[in-house]
């Protein structure tokens, strides 16, 4: 039927009907993230595009997660780090992940040059003023930016991250 209008009721009907497992194949990775409704968005974004979730088990993030989980029993697989990020992250590295990092930097790509991710894929987002460290941006794959065209430097961690998601994904 070229042409007809799907209504939003027999879109939701070919939408998974219950939790994914651990998939394993993207990884967001919000690990410096200071601001609570960030991380209820990107929570949003994981189920949107079938990833999972990795943050430290720290009451921080556990009460952020908590008051930002609008999916109730249906939420995405979330990944506890510990005991340290920079543990986790070089332990993601050894397994053959790929790691990429949203970051203002001289060698970051564009986001529209960056490739769906192709094999498993950790997508790491910083502090919203302070980015990723400087240890930790040293031994990623790759840093991609978004470019902007009006006066502000960065966006919200949230939007931001949930723009490379979907583009890693393969959805945008």
């Amino acid at each position: 039927m070229t042409g007809a209008k799907t209504k939003p009721k027999d879109l939701r009907s070919h939408r998974r009907q219950r939790p994914h497992g651990c998939w394993d194949h993207l990884i967001v990775a919000p690990l410096w993230v200071a601001y609570d409704a960030n991380l209820g968005t990107l929570l949003r974004t994981c189920d949107a595009i079938g990833a999972c979730l990795a943050v430290p088990r720290t009451k921080h993030y556990q009460h952020a997660l908590r008051i930002g989980d609008t999916l109730g029993r249906q939420r995405p697989c979330i990944h506890w780090v510990a005991p340290s990020k920079e543990q986790w992250v070089a332990e993601q590295r050894e397994r053959g992940k790929r790691i990429v990092a949203v970051e203002l930097a001289d060698d970051a790509i564009a986001l529209t040059r960056l490739v769906p991710a192709r094999r498993s894929t950790v997508l790491l987002l910083g502090h919203e003023h302070h980015g990723v460290p400087d240890e930790i941006l040293m031994d990623v794959d790759e840093c991609v930016q978004i470019p902007m065209v009006g006066i502000g430097a960065s966006l919200n961690v949230a939007v931001a991250g949930s723009l490379v998601a979907y583009r890693l994904a393969g959805l945008s």
